[in-house]
């Protein structure tokens, strides 16, 4: 290494030359979908055990906090136009927060079903064929009825 450059990035322990940002490893071609979902929870369960948290991590702690960060989320946008709503990430300081709000309802899901054996890909896999039967195409598409009803 020459005066101008700087050294390497330290890595953790688990991580491997080929991983990408935070241990984990790039989205390639022939990488399982849920590998990295896999170890992000593992990271988590991982974190909340380093500090004790377990006896905390509970269904029901875990879904209140789910929709506490998912209703921090709803804040960003709470008084935006449907217009400033789709631009929000085109504002630096907003699109960290959104980044942020979306990462803590994610972890928290993560947690969540991690806690309660739910598969999280096979769950929303489901969900979708669900979906799909209940909603088939059928021409023209109806704006005033939606999958959540």
């Amino acid at each position: 290494m020459n005066e101008t450059q700087e050294p390497p990035p330290e890595r953790r322990p688990d991580e491997r030359p080929e991983d990408g940002p935070g241990g984990l490893p790039e989205d390639g071609p022939g990488g399982r979908p849920g590998e990295r979902l896999e170890r992000l929870q593992r990271r988590l369960a991982e974190f909340a055990a380093a500090r004790g948290w377990e006896p905390y991590h509970t269904p029901k702690n875990l879904a209140v906090a789910l929709s506490v960060e998912a209703s921090e989320l709803v804040e960003i946008f709470q008084w935006l136009t449907p217009e400033q709503s789709a631009k929000v990430m085109e504002k630096p300081e907003t699109a960290h927060r959104v980044a942020d709000e979306v990462a803590d309802v994610l972890a928290y899901l993560l947690q969540f079903c991690e806690v309660l054996g739910v598969d999280v890909l096979d769950a929303l896999a489901a969900k979708i064929e669900r979906n799909e039967l209940r909603f088939p195409v059928t021409g023209t598409p109806t704006p005033y009825r939606h999958s959540s009803e």
